[in-house]
């Protein structure tokens, strides 16, 4: 009876345009959708779930790296924390390392997203496709645009992770479950690498390196606790597991392209968070003094493929399509990333950035919930 309930909230019954028939999403009538995106979860997926202590139904969460080309599903457990369920080799991924800027670009997005369920695609022409929900507001706030982003199927990408039909069926069937249980959407995280000191000092001449930074910052603040962060936008900069300050009689309310409220980082996540950042710089610090090899800013390459993949779909990535990414990049302010106590962390994340962009809201689009383009 809860599921069925939970079901009909999430009908969705607007059409793509006049004198077309309404495409089929993921709340509508299981009656109507195609069988691929009703599939129960493989027996050693279940089997899995079992020993990990992970309710079928449960929150999921999803992280993306470009460099190594690995998809991670995590999935809550009993104890209410976030805990690793399997590591997806991305079979491809396009663009160069680096956020998506513009339509066209060819750039998989980076940054913090919220998949809800009218973002999931069962009738997509790539298997089965999840929207990422790019651009979301901190992209809108930087100017930044483009349409259709998906984790998707059929290994074959535009500035998409695309992964196999076998892998994109479990990937979908997991959404779609943690959408019976008890969230109306989940988190994807896409970086373009592991954010460890070592990735960071080998990437230290990039024009994207501050916005790595920031990322890294909620980056900490799941590997730290394993807890989803939550994630607000202010001063065209994402902020994370923000709180009004004790006794605050007001709400804290953001607005993406407006200077940030006064806030608190939640206490015990940001002593835990800024452990990690110490320790983290302590290792950067280091690299770089001793000058270890930087890689080059522009691959050359249109995007990636996991090695799992490259005897199977040999030729898929080729030389890029479009100018180095570089050339078209904007800057972006300083990261204001307040602790418990009040104190300013800038000694790392607030000192590589210049003047601010000027907003120009993006355009959003209904085609996003119901077909893509990859």
């Amino acid at each position: 009876m809860i599921r069925a309930t939970v079901l009909r909230a999430f009908v969705l019954t607007a059409a793509f345009a006049a004198g077309l028939t309404p495409v089929t999403c993921l709340g509508e009538n299981s009656n109507r959708l195609p069988t691929k995106a009703t599939k129960e979860l493989p027996p050693q997926l279940l089997s899995l779930l079992r020993q990990k202590k992970m309710p079928k139904y449960s929150p999921i969460f999803v992280r993306l790296f470009k460099e190594e080309a690995e998809l991670e599903v995590w999935k809550q457990d009993t104890t209410g924390r976030f805990q690793i369920l399997k590591i997806y080799p991305i079979c491809r991924w396009s663009g160069d390392l680096g956020p998506k800027l513009q339509e066209g670009d060819r750039q998989a997005p980076e940054g913090f997203y919220t998949v809800t369920p009218e973002l999931m695609n069962p009738n997509s022409n790539f298997y089965l496709a999840i929207n990422v929900g790019y651009p979301n507001s901190f992209d809108k706030a930087n100017n930044r645009d483009g349409s259709l982003l998906m984790i998707h199927g059929d290994c074959s990408s535009s500035g998409c992770y695309a992964m196999t039909d076998e892998q994109i069926s479990e990937i979908y069937s997991l959404a779609r479950d943690s959408f019976l249980g008890s969230r109306p959407s989940f988190q994807v995280q896409a970086y373009p690498f592991r954010l460890t000191p070592a990735n960071l000092a080998r990437h230290r001449n990039n024009p994207n390196l501050a916005f790595w930074k920031m990322l890294k910052i909620g980056n900490d603040h799941f590997e730290t606790t394993h807890l989803e962060p939550k994630v607000d936008v202010c001063n065209r900069l994402y902020v994370f597991d923000a709180q009004p300050p004790p006794n605050s009689p007001n709400p804290l309310v953001f607005n993406p392209t407006d200077k940030c409220p006064a806030f608190v980082v939640n206490p015990k996540i940001a002593r835990r968070a800024l452990e990690k950042q110490r320790t983290d710089e302590l290792e950067y610090a280091q690299l770089l003094k001793d000058n270890v090899p930087a890689a080059p800013i522009y691959s050359g390459l249109d995007g990636g493929m996991n090695k799992a993949f490259l005897a199977q779909f040999p030729g898929r990535v080729t030389l890029a399509k479009v100018l180095p990414y570089a050339s078209y990049l904007p800057q972006l302010p300083p990261i204001p990333w307040v602790d418990n106590d009040g104190s300013l962390t800038s000694k790392w994340f607030g000192t590589l950035f210049s003047k601010p962009i000027v907003c120009d809201l993006a355009r959003t689009s209904f085609l996003s919930s119901v077909l893509d383009q990859c």
